[in-house]
């Protein structure tokens, strides 16, 4: 008896999208494959379809696809995620690793063939990261200096606010905190990473990851 696996594709570029769900047809036939544009249509197939494998875009118009990490396993039991993404930045990765995700992706250095190795080393339960991914990870892990070892879990999520260039009034108001508490997480952190000022602080932000800029929004 053949296995029929099930794939639900997160992705948001219709092209590339269309291009995997072809390569999972061809190679893992008989395959059912669902596909969605955005994260809350992505997370309601996830719950329809039940899948074995989720392959997820991390930037995407409605959600953050890293919180879609910590929402899809609570819909879909004993899913295999493999992030797919064109940002291997330190924030990202830091966000899978920490949820163990199953595997790691970079669009901008690997043929999209590469997926099929993925979907078959995670079928078998290891875990897969592209050549890119794998030397980001050993350098995260390598740096003294990294957030990883300077900032806690509370300050990270902050600094993902304060590096949108949010004031500590609009910071306190988003997360509940006293404007004077949000002025001193401000102030901790910076002191930490060693910066001395709003824009750079920003620039720390969108190097690592924490936050992205965008255009024509």
């Amino acid at each position: 008896m053949i296995l029929k696996i099930k794939f639900v594709i997160i992705e948001d570029e219709a092209m590339f999208r269309g291009v995997v769900a072809r390569l999972c047809r061809k190679q893992f036939a008989p395959a059912e494959v669902g596909e969605a544009a955005g994260g809350a249509d992505g997370l309601q197939l996830c719950r329809d379809l039940q899948p074995d494998v989720v392959l997820l875009d991390l930037d995407l118009p409605d959600a953050n696809g890293l919180d879609l990490l910590d929402q899809i396993p609570h819909v879909a039991k004993k899913v295999r995620i493999i992030v797919l993404s064109s940002h291997v930045d330190d924030y990202s990765l830091y966000r899978c690793l920490k949820v163990q995700v199953d595997g790691f992706d970079d669009k901008n250095y690997e043929p999209v063939e590469v997926i099929t190795d993925a979907i078959r080393t995670v079928m078998t339960g290891r875990k897969f990261f592209s050549a890119a991914v794998g030397r980001a990870r050993a350098m995260l892990r390598e740096d003294p200096m990294a957030f990883t070892k300077l900032l806690s879990d509370r300050e990270q999520e902050l600094l993902t606010l304060f590096g949108r260039g949010l004031t500590n009034e609009e910071v306190a108001e988003r997360t509940g905190l006293s404007v004077n508490t949000a002025h001193n997480h401000r102030r901790n952190i910076m002191g930490k990473l060693n910066i001395h000022s709003a824009p750079e602080l920003i620039r720390y932000a969108v190097a690592k990851g924490f936050t992205r800029l965008r255009t024509g929004v």
